[in-house]
């Protein structure tokens, strides 16, 4: 058993800090607060880090809400529909899916306040920011479990709102699996990473999608339909990731041992994996004990990768069965300096190298292995861990992680994220000053204090 870490040693300079960071990234739009900047750093390398984030408002927003200031998050909540509606259609692509933004600003212009969203039309990789509607939707959940604001939830605008993340998400394409599929860089991992297809945070975020409207739908015959292919599609995802994603040493040597080119419905290998194309450290890394849920799947295709965020998701929103959660915790114990190391969490593990970061990321310098999205270690995913970890009764890894946090971060000034196979180098071109680095700490102490805030937004495993 590991050490245990008292509570006590999280001392109120680094909380406060961390407060002061995020109440000063706040944005106002019109008179009202709405959303908070991704980076306080003036000497940010990139110019959108000024802007407000989907996906990193969301653990600011958590902080805002357990704090009683839900006002902001409903603006937040309201100003994403509005700016939806501002996206503009591609010539020849006159039913182009209206996405939410992945990032909006306010500007001024002749004396007047702008918005100017990004769509993905804007971005590096000019890809669609998928998750930005599905956290959308699950920060609505997360608001009106903490607010009891049904109103709000079933206003028209909302209704609509969730009915179009439905329709793109439940919208018939050229496959026949119930995950999601989306492109390289459409999620948090947002430049190539050889994600492509159906990576296990897409499906994460998916199955916390259907949950949370199979809650805030409005009952009735117009959203029948929906409510019906939600219900089905959502049992689905969790059979196919439960039998296809799931990895321990049962079904490595399982798959070690594959038969190919096998025709039919009743094959152990559906998916044509050659067993040659599962990398050798995969045997030595995986604990006899543990189990995690692979990174992506598609045909001849089995992404062993381990993804942190993708599967703490899964553990916080029930995709991962009891089991499945509790031995995904036990990797993280048993492989501790790899996924945790001097700074939580590695985004992934391993990193590529050599010809394999050559060719999969097209040389992308940012992506240097065990730097930024290849295997670095990001702050801001502590939260999901903590969490996980206190509705696992694990507390003792909770603490031991946020320990490692705290006495860094702040010193350190908030950085985006680490460098380096443990963890130890502040990233190479990380900003300073990110909020979401900051807000997950809060997050994270808070509900150590108060672990059934855990159950108030709904962010339980499956039983």
């Amino acid at each position: 058993m590991n050490k245990d870490v008292s509570l006590s040693e999280l001392t109120q300079d680094g909380i406060a800090a961390a407060y002061e960071l995020i109440n000063s990234a706040i944005v106002s739009y019109e008179g009202r607060e709405v959303g908070t900047i991704a980076s306080h750093d003036p000497n940010a390398p990139a110019e959108n880090y000024s802007e407000c984030f989907v996906r990193d408002f969301v653990p600011s927003a958590i902080v805002f809400l357990l704090d009683g200031r839900t006002e902001i998050v409903r603006n937040f909540l309201q100003l994403i529909l509005r700016v939806r509606d501002m996206q503009e259609e591609l010539a020849g692509h006159h039913n182009l899916p209206r996405v939410m933004p992945a990032s909006f600003r306010v500007t001024i212009r002749d004396g007047k306040e702008v918005l100017k969203a990004d769509f993905g039309d804007r971005a590096i990789g000019r890809v669609a920011p998928v998750d930005s509607m599905m956290w959308w939707i699950i920060l609505l959940d997360f608001y009106v479990r903490i607010t009891d604001d049904w109103e709000f939830a079933h206003s028209p605008e909302c209704q609509r709102g969730i009915r179009m993340i439905m329709g793109i998400c439940l919208r018939d394409r050229f496959e026949v699996f119930p995950t999601l599929l989306v492109p390289d860089a459409s999620f948090m991992i947002d430049r190539r990473m050889g994600v492509f297809g159906h990576p296990l945070e897409i499906q994460s975020l998916f199955f916390a999608s259907l949950r949370c409207a199979q809650t805030l739908l409005v009952a009735g015959k117009e959203n029948e339909p929906i409510l019906e292919m939600i219900s089905q599609r959502k049992n689905n995802l969790v059979t196919y990731v439960h039998d296809y994603y799931w990895l321990d040493a049962a079904r490595l040597n399982e798959i070690h041992r594959f038969e190919n080119e096998l025709f039919g419905k009743e094959n152990s290998n559906a998916f044509n994996i050659y067993p040659e194309s599962i990398p050798e450290w995969v045997a030595e890394w995986l604990p006899e004990d543990g189990g995690y849920l692979v990174g992506n799947l598609s045909p001849g295709r089995l992404d062993v990768r381990f993804f942190s965020f993708g599967n703490l998701l899964a553990v916080l929103f029930g995709l991962a069965s009891r089991n499945q959660a509790t031995r995904i915790l036990d990797v993280f114990e048993m492989r501790w300096p790899d996924l945790i190391g001097m700074m939580p969490l590695k985004i992934c593990y391993p990193a590529m190298q050599g010809t394999e970061w050559h060719l999969m990321t097209g040389s992308d310098p940012k992506n240097t292995p065990w730097s930024y999205h290849n295997g670095g270690n990001w702050p801001c995913l502590l939260w999901t861990f903590v969490s996980a970890c206190l509705n696992l009764d694990r507390k003792d890894l909770a603490l031991r992680a946020m320990d490692i946090a705290y006495h860094r971060l702040p010193g350190d000034q908030w950085p985006e994220y680490y460098d380096g196979r443990s963890g130890r180098l502040v990233g190479r071109r990380a900003n300073y000053h990110q909020v979401w680095s900051a807000s997950s700490l809060i997050i994270c102490k808070k509900l150590v204090e108060d672990p059934s805030l855990l159950a108030k937004l709904g962010m339980t495993p499956a039983r």
